[in-house]
């Protein structure tokens, strides 16, 4: 039984959820209009031109979840999932999804989109195991804090390093597919990497490489 590894963002969805995240704070004015929204755009670029400073990024999209109960986040959520995953969930990747449980692969997604976001959208796919970027929260609130390793970039490999660990499992005839350049150090640690309508990078990286590439929006 192998593992079937998927990035999120851009990749299983037709978008970007923590950007879109950002959108619908400021849509819904639970945020500054103009400040956030400006700054939601610039975290975004940089996140594409690969100098993101996870970190700083982090600061500036955890600080919301500490500024309110977590029953109204939870509320907002549900919301933001209607208005803006639902319509971005692409039919073939759950096709894809399936195809790989159909196989008996154990499904994982792995995404730097924090867990109070993503959780229920795995929940979507049906795949059991996230791997998220983890916001603090303690007594029950959010503290605008991360916890532990951010899943980013070498993140991603750290943490799905320990979650091997954790449950018995090594990446023999391994799967992972990604859109994002960032992603390439944990391409390159699986045996069958898949570049999903990638970004210009990781195409160029992947035709140099031999690697499948393949589209889940047509």
């Amino acid at each position: 039984m192998a593992l079937a590894i998927f990035d999120l963002d851009n990749t299983l969805l037709g978008g970007d959820s923590d950007h879109l995240w950002g959108e619908f704070l400021v849509e819904k004015g639970i945020v500054d209009k103009d400040t956030y929204r400006q700054a939601n755009d610039l975290f975004y670029q940089r996140y594409l031109d690969g100098n993101l400073d996870i970190f700083e990024f982090l600061a500036f999209t955890l600080k919301p979840l500490s500024e309110h109960p977590t029953a109204q986040l939870v509320n907002w959520r549900e919301q933001f999932l209607t208005q803006k995953i639902d319509p971005i969930m692409l039919p073939a990747a759950h096709k894809l999804v399936e195809q790989h449980r159909q196989q008996g692969d154990t499904l994982i997604i792995i995404t730097a989109t924090n867990s109070f976001i993503t959780a229920p959208i795995a929940q979507k796919f049906g795949i059991e195991h996230l791997i998220a970027t983890e916001p603090e929260c303690i007594d029950g609130r959010y503290t605008g804090e991360v916890a532990g390793i951010p899943s980013f970039k070498e993140g991603k490999v750290q943490r799905l390093d320990s979650w091997l660990t954790e449950h018995g499992q090594d990446l023999n005839g391994s799967y992972f597919y990604s859109d994002s350049h960032n992603d390439i150090p944990l391409l390159k640690r699986v045996d069958y990497p898949v570049a999903v309508d990638p970004d210009s990078t990781l195409e160029d990286f992947a035709q140099q490489q031999g690697w499948k590439v393949l589209s889940l929006r047509q």
